[in-house]
């Protein structure tokens, strides 16, 4: 399995049990974004909402306890070797009789001045990372959907004030957008596009951008978190006959499968998928049952 986020653990539990011998190759946290989520509050079976980092760590106990095995390596290629699918990494290859993506997906940029320059020394793409940082200080928040609210609301914890910049409108839930702008510490900034992160002496001082009549507009910060969406981990696909869709998701067939037989997909990473951490586990237990029926057809 390529992957090691919440699809690919919850595959591993049920090929595992299978007695299905299995191998997870992450290249980075174990767990995927689900690990470096504040709260997973709509997970179910947890009432009270539990941590990204809990979650992924009782998923991937579960999966060792019935013997999967996570190595930590990065994949570069998949190579269709017939009955074998060969699985280049950095460190060497794997040969599998079949293969489960599910690398997930990771944060888009907004690729203005300043966003490469100063990442990681005021820019940011996880509050829950680096939120803490900003004790009392000011941020500014890029983005209208899901995350950018919720995150915008995580980072109070720590922020004296938060402004959001939305290009156009609010692409959030209701319950989001009502929780928002009751907050005292959030100013809501519709219409404005992010032109530019400018800083002094290696550290951020504002965001410069424009609103819809093409005004100019200054933000004065001490951070920015940008939350744009999400784009899927695909590119060690490029050079292998599977197929994406336009965004450059997994192609899958109703079997999870992709157009490289023996190799399926589950997870953010898959085209259609909901994005949802539920849904991600539903669907690796899902391609795990495949897994074994294809299995069992060789």
């Amino acid at each position: 399995m390529i992957g090691a986020g919440p699809s690919a653990l919850a595959a591993a539990v049920y090929t595992t049990r299978e007695n299905i011998e299995t191998v997870l190759i992450e290249k980075s946290v174990i767990g995927g974004l689900a690990a470096i989520t504040d709260l997973v509050d709509n997970y179910p079976g947890f009432e009270k909402g539990i941590s990204g980092l809990d979650l992924s760590q009782k998923l991937q106990a579960q999966a060792e306890r019935f013997g999967a095995k996570i190595e930590l390596d990065e994949v570069t290629a998949i190579e269709d070797g017939g009955d074998e699918k060969i699985v280049k990494t950095l460190e060497g290859e794997y040969r599998a009789k079949a293969v489960l993506i599910a690398t997930g997906s990771d944060y888009k940029k907004i690729n203005v001045p300043g966003e490469e320059e100063y990442y990681g020394k005021g820019v940011h793409y996880c509050a829950t990372c680096d939120g803490a940082f900003y004790n009392d200080k000011k941020l500014v928040v890029v983005g209208g959907g899901n995350s950018a609210a919720q995150e915008a609301l995580f980072l109070t914890r720590f922020a004296s004030h938060i402004d959001i910049l939305i290009r156009s409108d609010w692409k959030a839930s209701d319950v989001l957008i009502e929780e928002i702008e009751k907050h005292g510490a959030i100013t809501v900034h519709k219409g404005v596009a992010t032109n530019e992160i400018v800083g002094e002496n290696n550290q951020v001082t504002k965001v410069l951008g424009k609103d819809k009549s093409g005004q100019s507009l200054e933000f004065p910060t001490d951070g920015v978190f940008v939350f744009v969406g999400l784009y899927p981990n695909t590119k060690f696909l490029n050079s292998s006959n599977i197929e994406l869709d336009d965004r450059g998701f997994i192609k899958t067939d109703a079997n999870l499968m992709t157009t490289m037989p023996g190799v399926f997909a589950s997870g953010d990473v898959r085209s259609g998928a909901t994005m949802q951490i539920a849904s991600a586990v539903g669907e690796g237990a899902t391609a795990a049952l495949k897994i074994r029926q294809y299995l069992e057809g060789r």
